[in-house]
């Protein structure tokens, strides 16, 4: 699966970026046809300094694209819930895609 990695407005560390990648990537276990991801990172501003890191992420698989959108503290934690969201939408909408084809 091919990860692009986009961070607005800021230099997002290597380290981070693997993260992102390797998180993603084992979504591939729940479905096999999973072609790519757009990560986007954003930094909300917020005087308070609480949960302002941003990411979303869309997914692409045939048939449809998947998209989950969560803030945190960190972008580590936030990419943790947008993974576990959308492994739960592939393994709601991979009965259905089958009935498609």
């Amino acid at each position: 699966m091919n990860v692009n990695v986009h961070s607005i407005h800021f230099d997002a560390d290597v380290k981070l970026i693997q993260y992102i990648q390797d998180r993603l990537g084992k979504l591939e276990q729940f479905h096999d046809r999973i072609l790519s991801a757009e990560v986007f990172l954003r930094l909300e501003h917020d005087s308070q300094g609480r949960e302002n890191k941003i990411v979303e992420v869309k997914l692409a698989v045939p048939g449809k694209d998947l998209f989950a959108k969560r803030n945190a503290k960190t972008f580590e934690e936030a990419t943790d819930m947008a993974a576990e969201a959308l492994r739960r939408q592939v393994l709601k909408a991979k009965p259905r895609m089958r009935k498609a084809s």
